[in-house]
């Protein structure tokens, strides 16, 4: 009888960290595609801005960019323009490591640079 019951609190157990480890891959693919869909821009929408564009019509292009992403993607690239604000995204053109960091003043984009993370 002991071993009967040491079986079933073993299989409840694996049973338990079998359903923690599949709620932890699904929290983590919901993630991915959280960071897909708020920073990844299209290379052609890239493309397409131009410096003195209204900041309004270019950041209704992009998608929000609002990902624990984002911190990362800052550091390694060129020196934001003085008095500017800036907003960073992942290409999506594959490769996952270019970044497009588009960077405002006074209403207007003001430049758009692309790097590769460091």
């Amino acid at each position: 009888m002991a071993r009967r019951r040491g079986c079933l609190i073993g299989c409840a157990v694996a049973g338990v960290l079998g359903i923690a480890v599949l709620v932890a891959l699904v929290f983590g693919i919901g993630k991915i595609v959280d960071v897909a869909d708020k920073t990844l821009v299209d290379p052609k929408v890239y493309e397409a801005v131009e410096a003195g564009e209204a900041e309004t019509e270019v950041r209704a292009k992009l998608p929000s960019g609002e990902s624990f992403v984002t911190s990362a993607l800052k550091d390694g690239g060129p020196a934001e323009p003085a008095g500017s604000q800036c907003s960073w995204y992942l290409s999506s053109s594959g490769n996952g490591d270019t970044v497009l960091r588009f960077c405002y003043r006074d209403g207007k984009l003001a430049e758009k640079a692309d790097y590769r993370v460091k």
